[in-house]
């Protein structure tokens, strides 16, 4: 029997913070509410031969197979300039640069996402419950959310670096 998943108090905390956050930031931005709803991506969906032709075979097997890229191969470790990194299957903005640190993982980790730029999910696929972290428009497989990162969310969005395409600014 599947055990239900309960919010801890840290997440809910993060989730309300992040809400707040977005809510400030569309206020400051002078958007109203029909401009939240604009912002939400337009699904991006090609076919299985299509994405095989448009991603490299890492980056297909990552993003459309849910597979993870080995720790410290990616070269968005190392990635510190000023910019966004964008979903790799279809150039969606998903992480701001000033929310990148280091979690010593081997994986790019950031605290915060951009709004309306990812979904995500519960994953049992390891025998434990984990929040699975999607693209938003594609629905590409990009990593996992964890409670332990550091402030201001406590959160870290664990990303295969292959899952996404830096852009500077």
């Amino acid at each position: 029997m599947k055990q239900e998943s309960h919010p801890t108090r840290r997440g809910l905390l993060g989730l309300g913070a992040t809400a707040a956050m977005g809510v400030l930031a569309l206020r400051l931005s002078g958007a109203g509410p029909s401009a939240a709803v604009a912002a939400t991506p337009a699904p991006f969906r090609l076919s299985d031969a299509e994405w095989r032709k448009r991603l490299s075979p890492q980056a297909y097997a990552v993003l459309r197979q849910a597979s993870t890229e080995y720790p410290f191969t990616s070269a968005l470790n190392t990635e510190h300039r000023s910019g966004t990194f964008r979903c790799a299957g279809c150039a969606l903005p998903l992480f701001a640069s000033a929310t990148k640190f280091d979690s010593g993982t081997g994986w790019p980790s950031f605290y915060d996402h951009l709004p309306n730029a990812i979904a995500e999910r519960l994953d049992a696929s390891l025998g434990e419950d984990r929040t699975e972290v999607r693209c938003a428009r594609c629905a590409g497989h990009l990593g996992h959310v964890f409670n332990d990162g550091p402030k201001p969310t406590g959160l870290r969005y664990c990303m295969n670096g292959v899952a996404m395409k830096f852009a500077a600014a």
